[in-house]
C-alpha cells in the first residue's frame, strides 16, 4: 500500500495538472470501489474549480469551488495518472482506456486524470470542506510526521509506558500519520532499534532519536519519488525510485550495510506484517 512518501509524490504530481484548474467533465465507471462512491459524484465533480491539494497522512485531499473535498485514498494498487491532450508538430494523445479506469476527470485545458485500481481497494469520498477533519477516515490520525506538531515531547509521551513493540507504535496512526511498514523499517534500522524492544522501554535519548530520523527517512523518499514495489507508479506514470537505496527492506538473507557489520538481514512477523532488520545492530 502506497504509504507517505508515495502519496505526498503523486499529490505533488497532480498540482500543476489540478490546482486551480476547472473539472469540465468526470467519468465514473463503477458503482465505488472499497466502498460505494457518493451520490451524484460524477454531477458534484463537473464544472468545479481545484482550489488546491493537500494531503493528511496516506489521504489526498483536493478542497473544490463547490466548498465540498475530494477524498481519494490508493488503497493497494490505485493510481492517480495525469495525460495532456497536445495538438500541433508534437501531437500526443490520452492513453486508449484501460479495464480499471474507474473515474476520469478531463480538466478544462484537456488535460486527464484518471484513478485506476485493478484491486479496487481504494477509495473516493466528497464532504464538506468545513468540518473535513472530522470526516470518519480522517478523525481518530495523529500529526504529521513532517509537520511542526510532531517533536521529541510528543513522541516521549505517546510512548510511554507502552507495552507493544515500537514497530507496532510507530505504525499506530492514532500516533503519528502515514508512516508503514517500508519506512518503518528503514526508521528502525538508522535508529538501531530492534523491531521487538517495547515502546515503553526506550529511553528517552531513544526516542529523541527517533524523530529527525523519520523526517529523514521520508524526506529522501519524496525526493526520490517514492518506492515502487509492485504497482505504485508516480502522476505521471514513472517509478519511484527509493527502493534501490533500502538498506533492510526487503533484503532477507543478504549482508547488512552497516560497515564492519558481517551480519545479514533477518526478518520476522509482528502483526501479520514483515520486519526486517540486522540482529547485530539492533538492539
Amino acid at each position: 500500500m502506497p504509504e507517505l512518501p508515495e502519496v505526498e509524490t503523486v499529490r505533488q504530481g497532480l498540482l500543476p495538472v489540478m490546482a486551480g484548474k476547472v473539472i469540465a467533465q468526470t467519468s465514473v465507471n463503477a458503482a465505488g470501489l472499497r466502498w460505494p462512491f457518493p451520490p451524484q459524484m460524477a454531477e458534484r465533480l463537473s464544472g468545479v474549480r481545484v482550489l488546491g491539494l493537500r494531503r493528511r497522512s496516506k489521504y489526498i485531499l483536493a478542497d473544490l469551488s463547490s466548498d465540498e473535498t475530494l477524498l481519494i485514498h490508493l488503497g493497494m494498487s490505485g493510481r492517480m495518472l495525469t495525460s495532456e491532450h497536445q495538438m500541433g508538430a508534437f501531437f500526443h494523445d490520452h492513453p486508449a482506456p484501460q479495464k480499471h479506469d474507474h473515474v476520469v476527470m478531463t480538466m478544462e485545458d484537456g488535460a486527464r486524470v484518471t484513478f485506476n485500481d485493478a484491486r479496487r481497494f481504494g477509495a473516493m469520498d466528497l464532504m464538506r470542506t468545513a468540518g473535513a477533519e472530522d470526516h470518519p477516515l480522517l478523525a481518530g490520525l495523529g500529526p504529521e510526521p513532517l509537520g511542526n506538531s510532531f517533536d521529541e515531547d510528543y513522541l516521549a509521551a505517546r510512548l510511554a509506558g507502552r507495552r507493544s513493540p515500537i514497530k507496532s507504535a510507530l505504525l499506530d496512526q492514532r500516533h503519528i500519520a502515514g508512516l508503514g511498514n517500508i519506512y518503518v523499517c528503514e526508521v528502525l534500522f538508522r535508529a538501531r532499534l530492534h523491531p521487538a524492544r517495547l515502546a515503553g522501554d526506550l529511553s528517552r535519548a531513544e526516542v529523541a532519536s527517533l524523530v529527525p530520523i523519520i523526517r529523514a527517512v521520508l524526506g529522501e523518499a519524496i525526493v526520490a519519488g517514492g518506492s515502487s514495489l509492485r504497482d505504485y507508479r508516480q502522476a505521471d506514470g514513472e517509478l519511484g525510485y527509493f527502493q534501490h537505496a533500502f538498506r533492510v527492506y526487503g533484503r532477507e538473507g543478504q549482508g547488512c550495510t552497516t560497515p564492519g557489520c558481517e551480519a545479514v538481514i533477518e526478518r520476522i512477523v509482528q502483526s501479520g506484517r514483515s520486519s526486517f532488520f540486522c540482529a547485530i545492530c539492533q538492539t
